[in-house]
């Protein structure tokens, strides 16, 4: 059974940059699809990225386009979410989720495997 622990998150002013990490232990990386979600007060949680077990293929929910990156690094175990730009309406708590040989995909209830989420705030 996989086990994650997300980091790097925390305050930072709108405009400027933060990258959170998903550190993956009681199994190897190499056979997990990654998602990245949020939940904001009183919203549903939402995906905001994935990354499939090689690499090769990544999604992005529309509202981060153009601003995150997602990365993996299997023999580090980790996974991560470079975020610039960031908007007020980023604020949430970000969680990594991962599937077992699963596809990249952003729809929650694909994740088997869950972490406990990293607070990001953005504000002046």
């Amino acid at each position: 059974q996989a086990q994650l622990v997300e980091s790097g998150g925390g305050l930072v002013q709108p405009g400027g940059p933060l990258r959170l990490s998903c550190a993956v232990s009681g199994y190897t990386l190499d056979y997990y699809a990654i998602g990245w979600f949020r939940q904001a007060p009183g919203k549903e949680r939402e995906g905001v990225s994935c990354i499939s077990s090689s690499g090769g293929s990544t999604n992005y929910a529309d509202s981060v386009k153009g601003r995150f990156t997602i990365s993996r690094d299997n023999a580090k175990n980790t996974v991560s979410l470079q975020m610039n730009s960031l908007k007020p309406e980023d604020t949430a708590i970000y969680y990594c989720a991962a599937d077992l040989y699963g596809p990249c995909v952003l729809w929650r209830y694909e994740y088997d495997y869950w972490g406990q989420g990293t607070q990001v705030t953005v504000s002046s």
